[in-house]
């Protein structure tokens, strides 16, 4: 695969489970994440198929426009540096943000019975930080209009994670936030260790002047 065709798979088939979802509640019960059935029933397969399904269109929309606004560059990234196995890579960070942020939300709730979360958000952060960690610099906007280098803004997106994710005042699962983000700069570290030195010495150059 060239370009940006594992994005566009991921894409694909994360609407197209969702949109199916939105009108089949059986599958929706099904597939997302309840740690309490992980537990009793060994129901594995949620902590993959959760990342499949969303709970409604805001949700799918926001979630699939920024994977979409920063899976390219860590893809052609990807590309140029594994060529023929650059898809494995990204496989391997997009899927792996999904399975991986879930289990300290598995660990956490696995006695409550009524928790379940769903929703893409872990690899989509995973990406997010790669290509964070890859250019730190590149401004990021909210909102088209509130822009910040996007090193500055993941630091402010992780703690505002952390803290939300201890205090629990919402139905968003901002633990899964939190970690995916941390998996995917760490799997940016570990795969391409050159990376690190040149974010750290691009950082350390940036003025706000």
């Amino acid at each position: 695969m060239e370009g940006t065709q594992v994005t566009y798979f991921f894409m694909a088939i994360t609407v197209i489970a969702s949109v199916y979802a939105f009108n089949n509640g059986a599958l929706l019960t099904k597939w997302m994440m309840t740690p309490n059935l992980v537990r009793t029933r060994k129901e594995y397969y949620r902590f993959l198929t959760s990342g499949l399904i969303h709970g409604g269109w805001m949700h799918l929309i926001f979630n699939m426009f920024t994977f979409w606004m920063f899976a390219g560059k860590v893809e052609y990234t990807f590309n140029y540096l594994y060529g023929e196995l650059a898809p494995l890579y990204f496989v391997l960070l997009y899927v792996g943000g999904v399975i991986v942020s879930d289990i300290p939300t598995y660990y956490k709730h696995r006695y409550d019975e009524y928790y379940n979360s769903l929703g893409a958000s872990g690899g989509v952060s995973a990406v997010v930080f790669a290509s964070i960690l890859l250019d730190p610099l590149s401004r990021i906007c909210l909102y088209g209009v509130f822009c910040l280098p996007g090193f500055i803004l993941g630091t402010v997106y992780l703690i505002y994670s952390y803290v939300y994710s201890k205090e629990s005042r919402d139905n968003i699962n901002h633990s899964a936030h939190l970690f995916g983000a941390l998996y995917g700069a760490g799997f940016m570290a570990v795969v391409e260790p050159n990376v690190l030195p040149v974010f750290i010495q691009k950082v350390s150059t940036w003025s706000i002047f």
